[in-house]
This record gives C-alpha cells, sequence and structure tokens, in this order.
C-alpha cells in the first residue's frame, strides 16, 4: 500500500497547491507565481543539505535528458493549471485532469512497456466517459473554451510527469528531482517574471512561498509513489482528487458541483473503485 498511500497524499498536496495558486491568480502574472514557487523549492533543498549534508541523495543523474524533460513537463503542467483555474472552479478543472490516468496508462504501456489488465482499460474508459458526463454544464455554458484548453495542456503534461517519474524509479533518492525540476524551470521562467513583476505584501510572500512548499513536498510523494507501485495501479487514483477540488470550491469560493458533475464524479468513482480491484487481482 506504500504506493497508492503516497499517491493519495500528493493529490492532496497538490489539491491545496491548486487552490492557493487560484487565490494568488487575480493579483500576479503566472510567470512570478511559478518562477517564486522553482525559488522556494530549490532554498528548501538548498536549506536542508546544509543542516544535513547529502540529504535526500545524489544531484547528478545518469540521464539528465530524462531529466530535462521531465523538468518541461511539469513547468507545463503549471502554467496549464494556472491558466485555467483563473478562470473555471477547481472541480471543472480537475474534470479534465481526470484523462490523465487514460493518458499514463497509454503512454505507460506504449514507452514503458507495462502490462495492462484489459478490465483495467475498460474501467478507465468508464471513467473518461464519466469526466465527460461532468464536464456537460461547463460546455454548454461555453466561454470556458480557453480554460479547457489551458487544462488539458497541463493534463497531457501532468501524464508525461508521471510516465517520466515511472522510468526513473531505479534512481535513489529525492534530491535531484527537485533541483533538475526547479532549476531549469526557474531559468526559464526569470525573465518573463521580471518583466512583469508585481511587488507583493507581507502576507503575500507567505502565500506565494507556501507554492513552493507544497509542490516540493507533492512531488516527493508523487515520484516516490512510482516507485512502489506501476502506472495501471496509481493512474485510477487520480480520480480522488475531485474530492479534494469540490471541498475546497465549496470552502473557499462557495461554488457547489452541478447535478451533471456530481453524476460523473459518481462514475468516475466506481470506475476508480473497480479499476483498482481488477488491478489488485492481476498482480
Amino acid at each position: 500500500m506504500q504506493g497508492p498511500l503516497l499517491m493519495l497524499a500528493a493529490l492532496g498536496l497538490f489539491a491545496l497547491l491548486d487552490a492557493n495558486s487560484k487565490l494568488l491568480s487575480g493579483a500576479y502574472p503566472v510567470a512570478q507565481v511559478v518562477l517564486i514557487r522553482h525559488v522556494t523549492m530549490l532554498a528548501l533543498l538548498l536549506a536542508a543539505r546544509l543542516l544535513r549534508p547529502g540529504l535526500g541523495g545524489a544531484l547528478g543523474t545518469a540521464h539528465p535528458m530524462l531529466h530535462l524533460l521531465r523538468a518541461a513537463a511539469m513547468l507545463g503542467s503549471a502554467l496549464g493549471f494556472f491558466l485555467a483555474l483563473r478562470e473555471i472552479p477547481l472541480a471543472e478543472g480537475y474534470l479534465v485532469y481526470f484523462t490523465a490516468p487514460f493518458m499514463t496508462l497509454g503512454l505507460a504501456a506504449l514507452l514503458l512497456g507495462e502490462p495492462v489488465p484489459r478490465a483495467v482499460w475498460g474501467w478507465s474508459l468508464l471513467g473518461f466517459a464519466g469526466v465527460l458526463v461532468a464536464m456537460a454544464p461547463g460546455l454548454r455554458a461555453g466561454g470556458s473554451a480557453g480554460a479547457y484548453a489551458f487544462a488539458l495542456l497541463g493534463t497531457v503534461s501532468y501524464a508525461v510527469v508521471l510516465t517520466i517519474n515511472r522510468r526513473l524509479r531505479a534512481e535513489a533518492g529525492v534530491a535531484r528531482l527537485i533541483l533538475w525540476s526547479a532549476l531549469p524551470g526557474g531559468l526559464v521562467l526569470l525573465p518573463f517574471a521580471a518583466s512583469g513583476w508585481v511587488p507583493p505584501p507581507s502576507a503575500d510572500w507567505m502565500a506565494l512561498a507556501a507554492n513552493g512548499l507544497l509542490a516540493g513536498t507533492s512531488t516527493i510523494c508523487l515520484a516516490l509513489a512510482f516507485r512502489f507501485a506501476t502506472a495501471a495501479r496509481l493512474a485510477p487514483l487520480e480520480f480522488s482528487a475531485l474530492l479534494w477540488a469540490v471541498m475546497l470550491d465549496v470552502a473557499i469560493w462557495g461554488v457547489w458541483p452541478a447535478a451533471e458533475t456530481l453524476g460523473g464524479a459518481a462514475i468516475v468513482v466506481l470506475a476508480c473503485a473497480m479499476s483498482q480491484r481488477a488491478q489488485g487481482r492481476e498482480g
């Protein structure tokens, strides 16, 4: 159960990260928010290693190109979801994000050669259908096409991150995961953030820095999860993030999901549970 438990922890932390980013999105440009997130991750890593040298393992890697590709995918995921969640509720953005398990299963089978039981494919397709049902109110209302496109960009990028995490599972330690994702991403964002910098007050500095802490811990949990379990076993757990999204939408913004959203969510939860059951039988 180590892999699934770590995956659930990562999903909860990512939901808090997205909610915090949504709160900040009205006042600050995306490049600034994500840059501070990356800088905070790097600062925490360096501080931890100063206090305890070697903490988190080696910083070098035998797969630099894979790490750079992972950094690019993480950047695409962060930018995509930030821009999407400025316009739509968390739950609606997460409904697009729920296509990630389907994409991850395909990428794991195609690129990693991981076997995926037929029953898991079937239940994942049912989960995808549930996502379409839940998205119906937003699609009918119109005006959110751009936000949904950004959410799709974030989802595709996130599926790539999950697949690369699985490919890199043999590399021990988590320090390189933080370094190789935060440093390249920060360097890319720096000129864009500098050109549109908005000076934040002290309270907002704390919220911006919290993004880095949440991003770092969720990244570590996510990477460790894929060292203990296959993509086919972990991917259906992505659907549990809907519960976090709905709770945060209601608690912070007072936004309740539509009936179609709840119906689609019920389909997704059923597909998630049955897919896990089918994967357990095969294992």
